[in-house]
């Protein structure tokens, strides 16, 4: 008998763990291998990230070596993948909720934020609609409706990848900049919306009738009223403390990590993805900015490092890049991409412009507002675990999203040069050293 069989057996736990651990090495290695080469393209590492786990799918890896693929990731290993992404999904978004208002606003900020999100979600969603009514035929389930469908389409294209647009405006020098404090707005405006219409798409997708879905919705909105009104300020004293010491001890570390986990178990037994809970539980954090710097330092990396890797690698396995070949189905491809693009970029750019900014600043803020990075795929991933989407457009939408982030920088930068976006900084834009070793950190 095989020395592995003889300690594995009669344990089944043990047999389960020598299957998962060499799934999670083979996540990390190919995550790391693309995220250093995107860095090289001069690409976000997260691209680099997204497309490991896209090749380790049925698009490449099960292709050329089926069996080694089987091998890698069998059948029992997957629901532990899925485990493990939720945790990181929960936590992820709880980051996001707790970054969301750095820095003060000026004087009419807010209402410039407003017109700049309207203008980025509402043809966004609008143009996905209307594509979404069209390719009904082609691209839904049969149980899910015309108008459902459509919503979600234009829900998945109106987001904007708010943790990687405030990571650009960062290394380009940008984030306390006026042009970048308005776009970072606009894009937390234009996430929160999505999540919002997402959440009533899942209430009423999980639930049998509209009694319960109704049910749903009110027991979410009380969720969040409660997070907000009454555990936020029960846990003031928390950053008071964070702010005073300059970290966060052991002890407040175990209700950082218990506030968002318990959120996302209620989420989930109210009817609504864990993500959502992990959001709010963000939201309901301290405001103070020495809070969310030490909190972001403590968890960022273990949770973009560990973690979003096996989101990408759960991801890629359920992508099927062949099932979107034809005619037809690339057309619906192009289709999609173009209502999201030109929605977002002539939407961000022409609202800019309308605001004051020049052209410059306007073309490069649409460029900006149009990457869609890890947002979309969390998205898609709940539409596609409840039974809202099919894999064709699953893969579809997987591809716009690695589509729109790697063609987010460069028109940035073909619109605003290093040169002019000097002008806009708070200081001079950070050396590439500075840029590579923070995307290397994020």
């Amino acid at each position: 008998m095989p020395v592995l069989a003889q300690v594995t057996a009669g344990d089944p736990n043990l047999e389960l763990i020598l299957k998962v651990l060499p799934a999670l090495v083979v996540v990390l290695l190919a995550a790391a291998v693309c995220g250093r080469l995107a860095l090289m393209m001069m690409q976000p590492r997260v691209l680099g990230e997204m497309v490991a786990g896209v090749l380790l799918g049925p698009t490449l890896f099960g292709a050329l070596f089926p069996e080694a693929q089987a091998a890698v990731f069998p059948a029992d290993v997957r629901p532990v993948l899925y485990v493990l992404s939720t945790i990181g999904l929960t936590l992820y978004m709880f980051l996001v909720g707790a970054g969301l208002g750095h820095g003060a606003e000026a004087p009419g900020q807010g209402r410039r934020a407003a017109t700049l999100a309207v203008a980025g979600i509402v043809p966004a969603l609008t143009l996905g609609f209307c594509v979404g009514l069209l390719l009904w035929d082609m691209l839904s389930r049969p149980d899910v409706s015309r108008w459902e469908f459509a919503l979600f389409l234009g829900g998945a294209l109106s987001l904007t990848a708010f943790p990687m647009l405030a990571r650009i405006l960062y290394e380009r020098g940008l984030e306390n900049s006026p042009l970048g404090r308005l776009t970072l707005v606009a894009a937390s405006i234009d996430d929160a919306l999505a999540w919002c219409l997402l959440a009533v798409l899942s209430a009423i997708r999980l639930n049998a009738g509209p009694g319960d879905a109704v049910r749903t919705i009110v027991l979410a909105a009380l969720f969040a009223v409660v997070m907000l009104k009454v555990v936020a300020p029960l846990l003031r004293p928390l950053g008071e403390s964070v702010a005073r010491t300059g970290r966060i001890g052991p002890g407040a570390m175990y209700v950082v990590v218990l506030v968002p986990l318990t959120a996302g178990w209620l989420t989930d037994w109210i009817g609504v993805y864990a993500v959502f809970g992990g959001f709010v539980a963000g939201l309901a954090m301290p405001r103070d900015p020495a809070f969310r710097r030490a909190l972001h330092e403590r968890m960022m990396d273990v949770v973009s490092t560990l973690l979003l890797p096996i989101f990408f690698a759960f991801s890629g396995l359920n992508t099927h890049l062949d099932g979107i070949t034809g005619g037809p189905m690339l057309l619906a491809f192009a289709a999609i991409l173009a209502a999201g693009f030109c929605g977002k970029y002539l939407g961000c750019s022409l609202s800019m412009r309308a605001l004051g900014f020049g052209w410059r600043e306007s073309c490069a803020v649409g460029a900006l507002m149009n990457a869609r990075g890890l947002m979309i795929l969390i998205f898609i991933n709940i539409g596609l675990a409840q039974g809202m989407i099919t894999q064709e457009l699953f893969a579809i939408l997987v591809l716009v999203a690695v589509i729109t982030t790697a063609g987010a920088l460069p028109p940035y930068k073909l619109a605003l040069p290093e040169r002019h976006e000097r002008a806009h900084g708070s200081g001079p834009a950070r050396s590439s050293e500075e840029r590579l070793e923070r995307s290397l950190s994020s």
